[in-house]
This record gives C-alpha cells, sequence and structure tokens, in this order.
C-alpha cells in the first residue's frame, strides 16, 4: 500500500510540474510578472519603516520618492496586464509605458537612498544608529538601516523583472520547446493517423 501511494505521489508530482510548464508555456511573462510582485510585496509590507525614516531625515523628495514608489507600482501592474493579454501578441505602447514606470521607480529608490547616506554622512548633524545594547535594549533609528536595505532589494528586484520583460522573446521560445506531452503506455509504436481523406 505504501508504494502505490508513492507511485501516486510521484505521478501527482509529475502531473503538477507538467500542469505547471504548460501554463508557462502559455504565458512566460508570468516569470517577470512574479518579480514585479516580489518587488510590490517588498516594499509594501515595509512601508512604516520607510514612513519613519523619511519622517526622521526628512530630506528634499523623500516623501515623494516614497510616494511615486508605491504609485508607479501599481500602476506598473496594470500596464504589465494590459501589456499581455491572454493568447494575443504583446501590445507595443503598454510596453514602452512598462519600461518608462520601471525606470520611474528605479530613479525614485536611487534618490531616496542618496538622502539616506546623505543624512547619515552629514558631519554637523548626522542621523546617529545604535545597535541594541543593555542601556538601548531596542537600539536607536534602525529602521533606517532596515529602509535602506528594503528601498535595494525593492531596485534589485525591479531591474530583475526588466530584464525578464526585455528578454522575453528569447526565454519565452526556449520554454516553449519544452515537451509537456502525456505519453500513454502501450502506444509508444503507434504511428500518426492520416485523417486527409476524411470529410
Amino acid at each position: 500500500m505504501s508504494q502505490e501511494n508513492a507511485v501516486k505521489t510521484r505521478r501527482g508530482f509529475k502531473e503538477f510540474v507538467r500542469k505547471f510548464f504548460v501554463s508557462l508555456k502559455r504565458a512566460p511573462q508570468n516569470i517577470s510578472l512574479v518579480a514585479l510582485a516580489i518587488a510590490f510585496l517588498v516594499y509594501s509590507l515595509n512601508l512604516s519603516s520607510i514612513s519613519n525614516t523619511t519622517a526622521l531625515i526628512q530630506g528634499p523628495n523623500m516623501g515623494q520618492c516614497e510616494f511615486i514608489a508605491m504609485l508607479f507600482s501599481i500602476l506598473a501592474f496594470v500596464v504589465f496586464l494590459r501589456a499581455f493579454p491572454k493568447r494575443k501578441k504583446a501590445v507595443k505602447i503598454m510596453l514602452v509605458l512598462l519600461f518608462l514606470f520601471l525606470i520611474i521607480l528605479v530613479a525614485a529608490d536611487i534618490i531616496y537612498i542618496m538622502r539616506i547616506d546623505a543624512a547619515l554622512n552629514n558631519t554637523e548633524s548626522p542621523i546617529v544608529i545604535e545597535q541594541p545594547s543593555e542601556a538601548s535594549p531596542s537600539g536607536r533609528n534602525l529602521f533606517v538601516l532596515a529602509a535602506k536595505n528594503i528601498v535595494m532589494v525593492h531596485i534589485i528586484f525591479v531591474i530583475i523583472c526588466t530584464i525578464l520583460v526585455a528578454t522575453l522573446p528569447i526565454y519565452g521560445k526556449l520554454i516553449k520547446k519544452i515537451n509537456t506531452s502525456i505519453e500513454v503506455e502501450g502506444n509508444e509504436g503507434m504511428g500518426e493517423i492520416d485523417i486527409s481523406g476524411e470529410d
């Protein structure tokens, strides 16, 4: 019985993998969509650290950069879905808009990181970051470093998404070459059926 269960499990796993590649062959752009989704989740789920950093440093355009990152992340999703309609060719205008939005996201993040670095390296009134200690168990201004790391990770995933969209014609063709047909036992030796003479 355990052997039968193991066989069923293997067959179930193989069928899951097969269906996964079938869906991927139909929509290979979903790989880049996942990268875009991860970028959005990383940023939005850690928005408290970013907001606290903006409130503490109050550098030029930091609030605007934060707003732009959220706004254009959502707009990028909308444009992405419109750029790749189901079973149709990609819409070029939407692709151009998508690349524009991704560039804006990276630019906003770079400016934000520059403002953090400027505040940390300010000789007159630098932002002091203290690690947890006996005197200060919770540390001090650690959210600034967290915000910087979050924005850097956001940049990385946005760039990955951009590269994946740009190289979609290349790896899309490779994915479509993956064999996802089902081999039925006993039919290996059957030849092709000629239906050209049928009405």
